[in-house]
């Protein structure tokens, strides 16, 4: 064979790998290792429309769901989406309200997971109750989505540690320490400061959290909270819904310091898709439209339809600036940078917030932004760890401190007589 033809052939060999198209290597990525999502609300979602009553609700399709929700909102979660977005395992929020008085909002946790677990029991073909890590590994190669269930808040348990305890049991396998308001034991991002952080108690539910194999979310919590778990946590800890506060500067996103002691601890940052958490420009304009509704309220206070009059004028002057996947990508990018690649994953908080980025507008989004990382390079085994691969490798370690820890004696706290 002439040398010339033959080199042509290990040229042609090659090429497929060496060409592969960005939307190619996202397909590959996604089917080694679908997305693992730290953070989605469908669980608020079936109390707020169906009061959770759900023998009639149809998760195959939910696209037709805007009429029943107070704000007219399309649900951004169903069966076809989910399939489209390549989601393999999702924390499912069991969230209530931090308005709540906290007895009351341990009630309301428990009729949460109660109706996700009913959920996830009508469609056992589809969807699968995970407990463990080997539970979601086993699901996902079933071809399941693996089902987890994350608390949003520490008001719901009670400021009790054997609440906390009996949570876990129960199934629920992540805690945010905080919701938007501070809790007896921990400050809240979005509420002014009350404890500077985590009380001698909040310090102890960290701990507690960690020797069960609870994993610990700071997102929502205040810098000072963050470093304060950050500092007695053995095991990893999570950020279920967050960005890069160099980035966009909401006090929801993650600073550069703890950025760095996230890495440290072998943590993780679950990017979010929440628009005026991503982008500068639209976080301002939400700004100035907030204080133009508390204007009119101001000049209004009997007569709400000027209130809403007005505020229709308003944004018909003022376009709502929108975030895009490439927002999304550039907090990647900020949180590669900082901790680097393997602590890097996915939390949308889709059904929790209007829509998502353009692109990424509900679950079925994500493989667009794993186009756009791909054409910024990621490699295959980058995009993979991002999916799924860096959250499995938490929740081990968690397990793993837990499994170390199994000999160690609950802390205990007195209850009232």
């Amino acid at each position: 064979m002439n040398k010339f033809v033959w080199g042509l052939g290990l040229v042609a060999l090659a090429s497929p790998l060496a060409a592969q198209s960005p939307e190619a290597m996202a397909e590959a990525a996604l089917e080694a290792a679908p997305v693992w999502d730290g953070h989605n609300d469908v669980p608020i979602q079936l109390r707020e429309r169906y009061g959770n009553v759900i023998a009639g609700f149809d998760f195959e399709d939910t696209s037709d769901t805007g009429p029943t929700d107070s704000r007219g909102r399309v649900m951004h979660t169903d069966f076809a989406r989910l399939a489209e977005g390549h989601v393999g395992a999702q924390f499912w929020s069991v969230y209530v309200s931090a308005d709540l008085a906290e007895p009351e909002a341990a009630v309301a946790t428990v009729e949460q997971i109660d109706v996700t677990k009913r959920l996830i029991a009508r469609y056992p073909d589809r969807l699968a109750l995970a407990r463990s890590a080997d539970d979601v590994q086993r699901a996902m190669d079933q071809g399941r989505i693996a089902s987890l269930l994350g608390m949003e808040g520490g008001h719901s348990i009670a400021s009790s540690l054997a609440v906390l305890r009996q949570m876990y049991d129960l199934g629920a396998r992540y805690m945010t320490l905080t919701h938007s308001k501070n809790n007896a034991w921990a400050d809240s991002a979005t509420a002014t400061p009350e404890h500077d952080g985590l009380t001698d108690f909040g310090r102890d539910v960290v701990r507690e959290m960690q020797r069960i194999g609870m994993l610990v979310d700071l997102s929502h919590v205040s810098e000072a909270t963050m470093i304060d778990a950050l500092e007695v946590s053995g095991a990893p800890v999570i950020f279920s819904h967050s960005g890069a506060r160099a980035v966009n500067p909401h006090v929801r996103n993650v600073p550069d310091p703890v950025l760095a002691r996230v890495k440290d601890s072998g943590g993780i940052v679950m990017v979010v898709a929440l628009p005026s958490y991503l982008n500068e420009t639209r976080r301002q304009w939400g700004a100035r439209r907030e204080g133009e509704k508390k204007r009119l309220e101001t000049l209004f206070p009997a007569t709400p339809d000027d209130v809403t009059t007005g505020l229709a004028a308003w944004d018909a002057a003022n376009p709502e600036p929108k975030a895009t996947v490439v927002d999304v990508a550039d907090h990647i990018d900020h949180v590669r940078r900082v901790a680097g690649i393997d602590h890097v994953g996915l939390g949308g908080d889709y059904d929790g917030m209007d829509t998502g980025p353009v692109g990424m507008e509900d679950v079925a989004g994500y493989p667009n932004l794993f186009v756009e990382l791909a054409r910024r390079g990621y490699s295959q085994a980058d995009l993979e760890k991002i999916a799924s691969r860096n959250m499995m490798r938490v929740l081990r370690a968690a397990e793993a401190y837990a499994a170390a820890h199994r000999n160690d004696p609950p802390i205990e706290t007195k209850v009232a007589k």
